[in-house]
Order: C-alpha cells, then structure tokens, then sequence
C-alpha cells in the first residue's frame, strides 16, 4: 500500500487538494479503513492503487493544500476548496482517509456496494472537471 503524500497531480493549478482520478473515502477508524482496503483487494483493487492516510497527516498535507483566500486572478466556480475543508474537519475529529486510485472503468456505485457494510463518514470521486459526491453524511 501506498504512502499518502499530496503531490504532482493531486492538486489543481491553484494548489488546491483535487486529486483528479481517485476517489477520497473517510471512515470514523483505523480499523474500518483497513478493512475497506481488504474487502477492495479481494474484488481485485491492486495494493498499489490504495493509500490509507492517518488523521493528523491528512490534515496537515490538507491544510498545505487548501486555498484559504480568495483569488481575484484565478476564481474558483467549484466546490474544491469546501470540499478539501470538509476532509480536513474530519480528519481534525480523528477520521481515516482512505484513497483509492479510480481508473475509468472502476464503478463508484460498485465501490460503494463493495464497501456496503462500512461506516463511511464521507466521500467523493474526482474526476476532471466534476466532483461525485459519493457519502455525505453529516
């Protein structure tokens, strides 16, 4: 499994948390996130294609990569900017973020189907241009 690490292609041009292709999972523990990684390499998701992020890592890398002020020159028309707020106060409350490289073929209902027995505190799909919400419980 993957080291979490915000880097090249994780990011939009303003720096903002966008990591375009993966989906972005919460769970309330440690526990439940590495089970959703095991329930997801037993349907055949590649260890190399799933990160699990610490609470305090995830939020420190997302408090690096969360636009805090508005930008006259380059003027965000999406929801990048409250949804990486959103992964950062979970993270803040001791959430575990699980990351899952989501190649086009890979459906997020499946994913969801899969993971149906888990308690997802949140979660979303980047993809170009679109956010899918995935959970957004409150």
């Amino acid at each position: 499994m993957k080291t979490f690490n915000i880097g090249a292609g994780m990011t939009n041009m303003r720096g903002v948390f966008y990591p375009t292709g993966h989906m972005v999972l919460m769970f309330p523990t440690e526990r439940d996130a590495r089970r959703a990684c095991e329930l997801l390499r037993h349907d055949g998701v590649s260890e190399d294609d799933l990160c699990i992020a610490k609470p305090e890592e995830f939020e420190r890398q997302l408090n690096d990569a969360i636009d805090e002020y508005d930008d006259v020159l380059l003027p965000s028309v999406g929801t990048e900017i409250e949804t990486a707020r959103r992964f950062r106060h979970l993270a803040h409350q001791g959430h575990h973020a699980l990351i899952v490289h989501a190649s086009a073929a890979m459906q997020s209902d499946h994913v969801l189907d899969v993971l149906h027995e888990l308690p997802i505190s949140y979660g979303q799909r980047y993809r170009f241009l679109v956010i899918e919400d995935l959970v957004s419980n409150s």
